[in-house]
């Protein structure tokens, strides 16, 4: 799907529908083209436009800084790392974007959180950019605040984990290590983005040089990425110690039961004896004979049982 925006006079983003007879007129005309999720004929008419092959999913997803960070005659391209959620557990989603002078392109698969509220903004024309160059820029700022915004509440929900683990009584540890890998797994997720935050600014930085305002905004975003990278490290140190902490109490509950289990074979052992010994079939037993021999065995095995439980007790193993 293509979704078109122009910038108005006083600086307002717009979303524009064109009639499908007009879109080759519109496409030319647009200050933003959103390609997400595009079909092939639309894909075939955004490569007629632009006089040149699309990347594909595969070329998207190549991690070396040379295939996400370069120019040609096309303009400039950047593929950045956003971060999207499904089914309760966060993903990264890479987005492709091509800078011209006059334009801006952005080719994504599946649907983004900080392209969805980018698109509510300029519905409500809230959104104010002067050129393709600033609205780029804009969107890395509002994807570096969505990510602290996912910081905040992984550690809002690390807090709700610790009060589990550390105080609450009869906790379910089994689940407090399920949702600690799960926020782990985010937090790890939010670093990476991070960081390719960092090296696409980088990039852009050097392409920004005659604009100072636009320099000033992309330093203040690599200043909010260092500080959010800085947080991203406290909650994984954070979640290792609740990880390590709940591994050892689950050991200790563990233990405890080890230790009853081991007792009670200690506290069992003499009186079995007793019994091994009381029957075995000798011919010349004398307590065989004895009328209170039964009864004096019984009371043997019971005696033998307690006088190891008394030590324990008395030692404070117990």
């Amino acid at each position: 799907m293509l979704r078109l925006f122009n910038i108005d006079k006083s600086g307002r983003l717009k979303e524009q529908t064109p009639p499908e007879d007009q879109l080759k007129q519109a496409i030319a005309k647009a200050s933003w083209i959103d390609a997400h999720d595009a079909s092939d004929s639309e894909r075939t008419q955004l490569q007629a436009f632009l006089r040149t092959a699309l990347p594909e999913s595969d070329d998207v997803e190549e991690i070396e800084s040379s295939a996400r960070y370069f120019t040609d005659n096309t303009g400039i391209h950047v593929r950045s790392l956003f971060l999207a959620q499904s089914e309760g557990r966060h993903s990264t989603a890479t987005v492709a974007f091509i800078l011209q002078n006059d334009r801006l392109i952005t080719l994504r698969d599946g649907a983004l959180a900080d392209f969805r509220l980018l698109r509510m903004r300029a519905r409500r024309g809230q959104i104010e950019a002067h050129s393709p160059q600033e609205l780029l820029v804009m969107m890395f700022e509002q994807k570096v605040e969505n990510l602290a915004d996912a910081l905040e509440d992984i550690h809002r929900k690390l807090e709700d984990v610790s009060y589990l683990v550390l105080e609450e009584i009869d906790s379910d540890l089994e689940n407090a290590i399920d949702q600690l890998a799960k926020l782990e797994d985010s937090n790890g997720k939010i670093r990476l983005c991070l960081m390719d935050t960092q090296r696409s600014i980088s990039f852009l930085q050097r392409h920004l040089r005659n604009q100072p305002e636009l320099q000033e905004t992309a330093r203040e975003i690599m200043r909010d990425v260092d500080t959010l990278m800085s947080h991203t490290t406290f909650l994984f140190d954070k979640i290792n110690f609740l990880m390590d902490s709940t591994q050892g109490f689950i050991n200790i509950a563990q233990n405890k039961i080890i230790k009853i289990f081991s007792i009670a074979a200690v506290v069992f052992l003499p009186p079995t004896l007793v019994a091994s010994i009381y029957g075995m079939n000798f011919r010349y037993m004398p307590e065989l004979s004895l009328r209170l021999g039964y009864p004096g065995a019984l009371g043997l095995m019971l005696l033998a049982g307690i006088a190891p439980y008394w030590i324990f007790k008395r030692k404070g193993w117990l």
